[in-house]
């Protein structure tokens, strides 16, 4: 907690609490046996008196109460000693990632509120993931506490699993093999009536997206000390939204963990605020992905001239943690270059949750070229598209195997009318491919009646007289006399000669 005047921060002024979650038996066993030898026994106090501020088995927000409360019920006294102490342990919990304060100003008052958003406790495999936490507990308590504290909230599989060697198939049923909704299952009623009871601040959701998988601590360990950006990075300790984006950043471009610090270390990164600039990190992660993919090129024309193989294996990451569910009336039918190697499910699954990179690249048996790239590159950081829309758009242009459409001019075209018709969802740009696909077939079976009409109007007025002229299918020229080439022209006598000339003269003579 940064207080810079400890008369900014006193008992009188006024505080509330929030919290989108309840803990559990795991959770207090957290509390007890890992966060409080690190913060200590007070500060865990202070958690809990923040967290039964809200009764038990609900969420949301506490009532507005003077601070005077929290001294009384920790047993401080009411004065700057006291005052110290409490934003001590704030900032401990703080630290390690179960409180975030806040100062909110009230209008047309100088007197401020305090927020104190509470934090669920990490599970014991998410806090060892964590390097600088591991590292701190062991300062704490020591080395081998800390390896029997890790194997004291885990249970071990049994011993006649542990040495056997099994092969593991899934043979769970997915939910739309099981159950089938019919096409009216969106309820717009239903929806707006959740919407309308919803509570007025909502949990933060955990990032749905895809990610590199690269903690906090790895990229703290490796980023440079006395760099300007150092004290923004630290801040992504507690702001999981913009972590995730960091990761997502990362998988999208194949960035390692050394590549994702020199970029968040470059200028222009981070606002003024601390606040991360996703739009220019992802414009240099392109950059570098360009520039990997070149010396990758440029490698493997080395190797083949060479005749070196390499033997390594490449690393599959196309597994997605969490995924978008795609309803099932919204599923788009598996291209020809792609059949046999997924199903409908799958297919739509990827379509909807894969970076528009990954996605692209499954549809060439190589390497993309590269005006292809360049073209959906542009969508994706100039017109600002969402990706699942420009995967849709992959599938209607690239899926549909017609090489008349792969082109910048139709690309570009088909990306422009889904900004003007502002189709920024999967399911609208589902929509919108199977409108387009209708009035595609709809305009050939309109060109086949008329040409056929055409035909049959051809073979039956031909040889006939061309008086018919309003008929379909027949001339609607006006009937003009030819001259035949075996027809003479008539001879003009002396007279009629000499009388052309005189008239000549004449028009001569007037002009």
């Amino acid at each position: 907690m940064r207080i810079n005047n400890i008369l900014q921060y006193t008992e009188h002024h006024r505080y509330y609490i929030f919290r989108d979650f309840s803990l559990s038996s795991l959770d207090y066993k957290m509390l007890s046996l890992i966060y409080q030898p690190m913060i200590g026994a007070f500060a865990v106090a202070f958690y809990q008196q923040l967290y039964h501020g809200i009764a038990e088995g609900t969420s949301g927000y506490s009532s507005i109460e003077p601070q005077r409360k929290l001294f009384l019920g920790l047993g401080l006294e009411m004065n700057e000693r006291g005052r110290k102490h409490l934003i001590e342990q704030a900032s401990k919990l703080e630290a390690v990632g179960l409180l975030q304060t806040s100062r909110l100003g009230v209008p047309d008052n100088a007197d401020v509120i305090y927020e104190y958003e509470l934090s669920q406790p990490m599970s014991p495999a998410e806090f060892f993931r964590n390097m600088h936490l591991t590292m701190l507990l062991r300062d704490k308590v020591g080395k081998y506490a800390v390896i029997s504290l890790r194997e004291s909230f885990g249970a071990n599989e049994p011993d006649e699993l542990a040495g056997a060697q099994l092969t593991k198939e899934n043979i769970s049923v997915p939910f739309y093999e099981l159950f089938k909704l019919n096409m009216q299952s969106v309820d717009n009623e239903l929806e707006q009536a959740l919407t309308e009871v919803a509570p007025s601040r909502q949990a933060a959701a955990r990032s749905a997206q895809a990610t590199a998988g690269i903690p906090y601590g790895e990229i703290i360990l490796r980023f440079p000390r006395n760099s300007a950006n150092r004290r923004f990075v630290e801040r992504l300790r507690n702001d999981e939204e913009q972590l995730s984006q960091v990761n997502y950043v990362a998988y999208k471009y194949n960035l390692a963990v050394v590549d994702i610090c020199r970029l968040l270390d470059e200028d222009g990164i981070f606002g003024e605020n601390g606040e991360l600039n996703i739009d220019e990190l992802q414009l240099r992660a392109n950059q570098f992905y360009r520039q990997d993919k070149k010396r990758e090129g440029e490698r493997q024309r080395t190797l083949s001239r060479t005749q070196v193989v390499s033997n390594e294996e490449p690393v599959d990451s196309d597994e997605l943690t969490e995924e978008y569910e795609v309803q099932e009336q919204h599923y788009l039918q598996v291209p020809n270059q792609l059949l046999g190697r997924c199903d409908v499910q799958q297919y739509n699954m990827l379509m909807r949750n894969e970076p528009h990179t990954r996605f692209l690249q499954r549809f060439f048996p190589g390497a993309v070229p590269d005006w292809i790239e360049r073209v959906f590159e542009r969508m994706d950081l100039n017109y600002k598209l969402a990706g699942p829309v420009i995967n849709v758009l992959i599938h209607y242009v690239i899926g549909a195997n017609d090489a008349q459409r792969v082109t910048k001019t139709f690309l570009d075209a088909v990306a422009s009318n889904m900004l003007v018709k502002q189709i920024d969802t999967f399911e609208k740009a589902v929509i919108y491919v199977r409108e387009q696909a209708q009035v595609e077939q709809d305009k050939e079976r309109r060109k086949e009646a008329a040409a056929s009409y055409a035909g049959g109007g051809y073979n039956g007025s031909k040889g006939g007289a061309r008086s018919g002229g309003n008929s379909r299918g027949t001339s609607r020229k006006p009937s003009i006399p030819i001259v035949q080439e075996g027809q003479t022209a008539s001879s003009v006598s002396a007279d009629e000669l000499e009388e052309l000339r005189k008239l000549a003269r004449k028009l001569d003579g007037k002009s």
